[in-house]
């Protein structure tokens, strides 16, 4: 089945390396990008949904309608921000987006990009954890929490940390230690996990990488 896939966060690095990914499939008929900003790619499958408010979905409900998968990889960092902020931007706005999409597209799977460490104690790990938890008890097709590690950027990437730029040479022996995986492999595991569902509805980044296969 040919797939019609609603993305996030393609500005940022995740979002953008599976953008890039996704693009490439021969299964993937469409993908809408919802975001704040263009993505600053062009291609035929590529169609953007410009959003500056994620809280203020108004109007633009009719345009979410049969999609077949959403990759949530929108997200900040919580470095400087208070717990009752974070939750707001991660938790508040994820539920919010994936509730309205939930009316509309509830045939679709939802992947929601999370992090590795989010059973932990720190704040931003209970706030994830609170996230995948309520994004679970929503009534979609199916859903998937991704916990990735360290990531690889795709060719053709515009936005990357400068981490990645700086030690990119570790990323090879973390992918074998299973802390990491590349970017293709992400994108390519959600598809999968569309396409064909996955094993566990939390998926380490040892998951990923098998699911990408």
């Amino acid at each position: 089945m040919s797939q019609r896939i609603i993305l996030t966060g393609a500005t940022g690095m995740v979002g953008e390396g599976v953008l890039l990914t996704l693009l490439e499939q021969p299964e993937v008929e469409i993908v809408l990008s919802v975001s704040r900003r263009p993505s600053g790619h062009t291609h035929p499958k590529l169609r953007e949904l410009l959003v500056p408010d994620f809280f203020d979905l108004t109007g633009i409900e009719d345009e979410l309608n049969g999609y077949t998968a959403c990759f949530f990889c929108a997200g900040v960092s919580s470095i400087g921000m208070k717990e009752a902020e974070y939750t707001r931007v991660t938790h508040d706005l994820t539920l919010h987006f994936a509730q309205m999409l939930v009316r509309h597209s509830p045939e679709a799977t939802f992947v929601y990009v999370s992090g590795a460490g989010t059973d932990g104690s720190q704040m931003w790990a209970r706030v994830k954890q609170h996230t995948e938890n309520d994004l679970l008890a929503l009534p979609f097709r199916a859903a998937y929490m991704f916990r990735p590690g360290g990531m690889q950027p795709v060719d053709g990437q515009q936005h990357v940390l400068p981490m990645y730029r700086w030690f990119s040479w570790l990323i090879p022996l973390m992918r074998r230690l299973n802390y990491a995986s590349t970017l293709h492999e992400v994108g390519q595991a959600m598809l999968h996990a569309a396409e064909r569902g996955a094993s566990k509805k939390v998926l380490e980044v040892k998951d990923i990488n098998q699911l990408a296969t």
